[in-house]
C-alpha cells in the first residue's frame, strides 16, 4: 500500500513555499495541529525526517526536498488529469490561461473578458505576460494554453498550431534631448555603437533567448516589457525599435522622433497559438473571437 498521498504532498509543497506550518494552514483553510499531524504522519510512515524545526519556521531537509522535487510532477500530473477530466464532462476548461506578448495590451480585451464571463462562468480566466521567446515556452510547458501576439517563427519541434493575426511596423525613435537626435541620417552601426540601447528582456528560461536589434558588444538598458521600453526611450535613457501604433501620439507632440538607420527592423509578424490536439470550449470560444481583426487592433494601441 502507498505511503503517499497527494494530500500530504500538497500539505508538504504548501510548508515549503510558505515557511511555516501555521502559514501553511492559512492557505490550506486548515488548523495548524491537522498540519502538523499529517506532516508527523508521513514522517513517520516513510521514516525520514521531512523538515528541520527553527521555532515557528521550518526548512525542508534534504530528504524533503526530494520528495517535493518529484512530489510537485505528481500534483501536476494530478491537477491536469482533473481538469481534463471535467473538461470531458462539461466541455469547458476549469481554468484556461492566455499568454500575451507585451507588445499587445490586455486592457483592451476587457470588453471580450466581460462576454467570455458571461458564457463561461465556471472557467477561471487567467492572463500572463511573456516577452519573446519567453511567450512560445509558456505554451510548450504548458502554462499557458493559448497565446496572442506570440513574435517571430515557434520554436522547432513543433507541437503547436499558429495562424498570423497581425503585421508591426517598427520605427527607430529617440527622446528630442538624446545626442542621436541631432545626428545625420542614416544612422550607421557606428553610430549605434557609441550610445546606449534599450531593450526588452527575453522572459523565456529554457529556450534560447531571443535579441531583437542590437549589435554585439552594444551598451544595452534591458527592462521587463515594452511598456518600460517605451517610457525610457521616452526619458531619453537610450534608443531602439518601437511599434508604430505605441509612438503615434509620441511624434506628435515631439517627445520622440524618428531617425532612420541603415538596417531598419522588419516587420514583425505575431501569431495566436495553441498546442496541437487540445480542445475546448474556452480555446474555441477565445480563437474565434481573436481572430476578429478590431480586437487585435485595439491590443496594438497602448491605453
Amino acid at each position: 500500500m502507498l505511503k503517499l498521498s497527494l494530500d500530504a504532498l500538497l500539505t508538504v509543497d504548501t510548508i515549503a513555499r510558505r515557511g511555516s506550518f501555521a502559514a501553511a494552514a492559512k492557505e490550506l483553510f486548515r488548523v495548524p495541529s491537522t498540519i502538523s499531524y499529517t506532516v508527523a504522519k508521513l514522517e513517520e510512515d516513510l521514516g525520514v525526517q521531512l523538515f528541520e524545526r527553527f521555532g515557528p519556521r521550518v526548512e525542508l531537509t534534504a530528504a524533503g526536498a526530494e520528495l517535493l522535487k518529484e512530489g510537485r510532477y505528481l500534483l501536476k500530473a494530478a491537477g491536469d488529469l482533473e481538469r481534463r477530466v471535467r473538461r470531458v464532462a462539461s466541455g469547458w476548461e476549469t481554468e484556461f490561461t492566455i499568454a500575451i506578448d507585451s507588445m499587445l495590451c490586455p486592457e483592451a480585451l476587457m470588453e471580450t473578458i466581460h462576454d467570455f464571463c458571461a458564457v463561461a462562468d465556471q472557467t477561471r480566466l487567467r492572463l500572463m505576460k511573456e516577452e519573446l521567446s519567453g511567450t512560445w515556452e509558456a505554451l510548450l510547458d504548458r502554462r499557458a494554453d493559448l497565446l496572442v501576439g506570440a513574435a517571430g517563427a515557434g520554436p522547432s519541434g513543433g507541437g503547436y498550431s499558429a495562424v498570423p493575426i497581425a503585421t508591426v511596423r517598427f520605427l527607430f525613435v529617440v527622446a528630442p534631448g538624446h545626442p542621436l537626435a541631432a545626428a545625420q541620417a542614416p544612422l550607421s552601426k557606428a553610430d549605434l555603437g557609441a550610445h546606449r540601447a534599450v531593450s526588452v528582456s527575453d522572459s523565456a528560461r529554457q529556450l534560447q533567448a531571443r535579441t531583437v536589434g542590437l549589435l554585439f558588444g552594444q551598451n544595452t538598458l534591458a527592462v521587463p516589457d515594452m511598456h518600460t521600453k517605451h517610457a525610457f526611450q521616452r526619458a531619453g535613457l537610450g534608443f531602439g525599435f518601437l511599434p508604430s501604433t505605441w509612438v503615434q501620439d509620441d511624434l506628435a507632440q515631439g517627445r520622440l522622433i524618428v531617425k532612420e538607420v541603415e538596417e531598419p527592423k522588419p516587420d514583425e509578424t505575431l501569431y495566436l497559438a495553441w498546442r496541437t490536439g487540445e480542445t475546448g470550449a474556452a480555446l474555441d470560444w477565445w480563437k474565434e473571437r481573436l481572430g476578429d481583426g478590431a480586437v487585435l487592433e485595439r491590443m496594438l494601441t497602448p491605453a
